[in-house]
């Protein structure tokens, strides 16, 4: 339950995922920020695009029933965990990607670290295609890749209570060679995994994403070969990654205003109008965008492993 580091104060866009609701009115904080942004080490941002950290232990508030509530947003990335559990000893969870939202009790833990992997980049750690994993949280030691269980053994050997510095530092150490392409095969599929990603992608200031169509286009690939590359690497269709990236840009741009203007936010992301974009904000929040930011959300329902 981390933040992604896009974001400093309450009010900014959260790119991450991972928003925390008091309950209260004109309390809500996405997109503000869950936990404290950690610069991905060098040897990581190729592959990582964002880290968060909890250290809870030495918090006043630590262990306090009063909770808020967390609100995982859509997202197309996945992520890997490491945890501190409340009872002792250590986890590392790989969360694939996230088609709709879910809103959850908050759960406490003494540490947590949070990676987001650029979309396309977890799949040789895995060792499985990442549409397996969509809307999974599942252990990393029990995922085939043996990159994977390497990790999780060595973020294990770390003890029972490691520091984020000392988590990151291992990781930083493994994970380079693994993911690394390493062959000139490899090296394409990421490449064009890579620029297929940006084609699709909503920006402010640019140019309306291509259709599947066009994108294949552009990359000299059938629209079949483009939806099996983005079923195996990034989880999702193509049209479905662009369809979550354009409503996260609706929920950055309502964060960035303060007071949203609905009808140009809409039009500003690529949506026909206004409601075409409240429609497609409901489909996936389960609530419109007027409501989410005012912090009417559905009921929550107890965290489960991996949330």
């Amino acid at each position: 339950m981390l933040r992604d580091r896009t974001a400093e104060q309450a009010g900014t866009p959260d790119h991450t995922g991972t928003s925390r609701h008091t309950g209260a009115p004109g309390h809500y904080s996405t997109p503000g920020r869950y936990g404290t942004p950690v610069a991905p080490p060098e040897a990581l941002r190729p592959w990582i695009t964002e880290i968060d950290s909890i250290n809870s232990v030495g918090s006043p508030d630590f262990g306090r029933a009063e909770t808020g509530a967390i609100t995982h947003v859509p997202d197309a990335a996945t992520r890997l965990v490491f945890r501190v559990l409340p009872d002792g000893g250590t986890d590392v969870v790989a969360i694939g990607p996230r088609t709709k939202a879910s809103y959850y009790e908050e759960k406490r833990l003494p540490m947590c670290l949070q990676l987001r992997f650029r979309p396309g980049a977890a799949r040789p750690l895995l060792g499985v295609s990442v549409r397996e994993l969509v809307g999974r949280a599942e252990p990393l030691e029990s995922l085939p890749g043996e990159a994977g269980r390497r990790l999780a053994r060595g973020l294990a050997a770390l003890g029972p209570a490691p520091d984020p510095d000392a988590v990151l530092a291992r990781m930083a150490e493994l994970l380079p060679d693994d993911l690394t392409p390493r062959d000139r095969d490899e090296r394409a599929r990421d490449g064009l995994v890579r620029a297929a990603v940006e084609a699709l992608s909503t920006a402010p200031g640019r140019d309306r994403p291509g259709t599947v169509a066009e994108v294949a286009r552009q990359l000299a690939v059938s629209e079949r070969q483009l939806r099996n590359l983005f079923g195996d690497d990034v989880g999702l269709s193509p049209k479905h990654f662009a369809r979550i990236d354009r409503v996260r840009q609706v929920l950055a741009g309502a964060g960035a205003e303060g007071s949203p203007r609905w009808a140009g936010l809409a039009h500003a992301t690529g949506y026909y109008d206004q409601s075409h974009m409240t429609a497609e904000f409901h489909a996936l929040f389960g609530v419109p965008p007027t409501a989410f930011v005012s912090g009417r959300l559905p009921a929550t329902r107890p965290c489960g492993p991996g949330h």
